[in-house]
């Protein structure tokens, strides 16, 4: 496992997470996501790093089928804005659809981290951080926000990202992947079931 810094390589390293409960046009859920794995691989200036995959449920509860999810790191030079642009292709190139939020997924391609950006600014950030449950799900951004604001709630994206990143730090919160983690209920943990150890698909 590479031991993680935030210290800029051949560009900045981005965290990226990836899901899928649906079949699309390169399989089913399993083979979308090894499909969508080499997909996100061909952007990175070096060698991307896999998590294993893993079984977890659909969020929030009864939104659809288990999910198998992943993540990546990746190193890239474009700016956020065009990475994340990069990876709506990919979803697109997979049928991905964007009808309802939450629901069910041909392809997630969520865009974690990216260096220790923080975007749009600190005190946006706090707001979409800090949204309670029930208004997450009928508000949604219109504008990027890194990191992720819900990742250190999220076990289905900070345990697959202990395989690639556990020592990245949060660059708002201050907390490494694997002590993000550690700080969840253990229920939450055990919901997220592996499939695979990391490897090349």
């Amino acid at each position: 496992m590479r031991q993680v810094s935030n210290a800029p390589k051949a560009g900045q390293l981005a965290l990226i997470a990836l899901g899928s409960n649906e079949n699309s046009i390169w399989g089913d859920a399993r083979e979308t996501v090894q499909k969508a794995m080499l997909e996100v691989a061909a952007l990175s200036r070096e060698s991307a790093e896999f998590s294993g995959l893993f079984s977890t449920p659909a969020f929030p509860a009864g939104a659809g089928p288990d999910y198998v999810n992943a993540a990546m790191m990746i190193y890239v030079a474009s700016p956020a804005h065009e990475l994340l642009a990069q990876l709506h292709l990919i979803e697109a190139a997979a049928g991905r659809t964007r009808e309802k939020r939450w629901g069910q997924r041909t392809l997630d391609l969520d865009l974690i981290a990216v260096g220790d950006t923080i975007l749009p600014s600190d005190a946006t950030h706090k707001h979409w951080r800090e949204l309670p449950s029930a208004e997450q799900q009928t508000d949604t951004p219109t504008e990027l926000i890194l990191p992720h604001p819900r990742v250190q709630d999220r076990a289905f994206v900070l345990v697959p990202l202990q395989d690639v990143a556990p020592n990245w730090i949060h660059p708002v919160l201050g907390s490494s992947i694997a002590q993000m983690c550690d700080a969840l209920p253990d229920q939450l943990c055990a919901e997220v079931v592996r499939l695979s150890d990391p490897h090349r698909p």
